[in-house]
């Protein structure tokens, strides 16, 4: 059972901060989540997959190199940036 204390604890690890309709809206949310798995351990082992790496094999396009974007557009809708470049937050205490 996920509890209001787990959700805060997974916030604080994701260092976001979250009002109590939102604490609630992830606590059932986890939850259900957590259900899920709990049905997908009731199935057999010995089951065979549906699918195959073959078959899922054409699904992505081909990669081909395409126009970069210029610096400015890159840097456009970055919240930090500095001397051009992107600024990430501090990872290391």
């Amino acid at each position: 059972m996920i509890t209001r204390d787990d959700v805060l604890h997974i916030a604080n690890l994701a260092k976001i901060q979250l009002s109590d309709e939102e604490v609630e809206k992830f606590k059932d949310e986890f939850q259900s989540i957590l259900d899920y798995f709990d049905i997908l351990d009731e199935v057999e082992e010995e089951i065979e997959p549906t699918f195959t790496v073959i078959q899922l094999r054409n699904v992505f396009r081909e990669d081909a190199p395409g126009e970069c974007l210029s610096r400015e557009e890159a840097m456009m809708n970055a919240k930090h940036v500095e001397n051009g470049y992107f600024k990430g937050p501090k990872v290391v205490e």
